[in-house]
């Protein structure tokens, strides 16, 4: 099986437009399946708080100069190196 992968939009009426450059690779009338990839509304902070995670991993002291830079503060309680919470 061939995998063709292309972004659109569902428009109003629930129907999908195939770019020509990817409708000119398959014959018309021929069979194909369907996948749709919908974004999870919240992958995106996932993904950051996943990298904020993993970079504090490797903090040391010796970086705060650094962290300043990148808007983390050391916690006065744990002594530890994190993104300031969103109020």
């Amino acid at each position: 099986m061939k995998a063709l992968e292309f972004e659109a939009q569902v428009r109003p009426d629930h129907t999908l437009s195939v770019p020509s450059s990817v409708a000119s690779l398959v014959p018309p009338g021929q069979p194909v399946r369907v996948l749709l990839l919908i974004p999870d509304s919240t992958e995106n902070a996932d993904w950051e708080s996943l990298a904020a995670t993993e970079f504090l991993t490797g903090y040391a002291g010796s970086d705060a100069i650094y962290a300043k830079e990148c808007g983390f503060v050391k916690s006065e309680v744990d002594h530890e190196c994190r993104q300031p919470r969103s109020r």
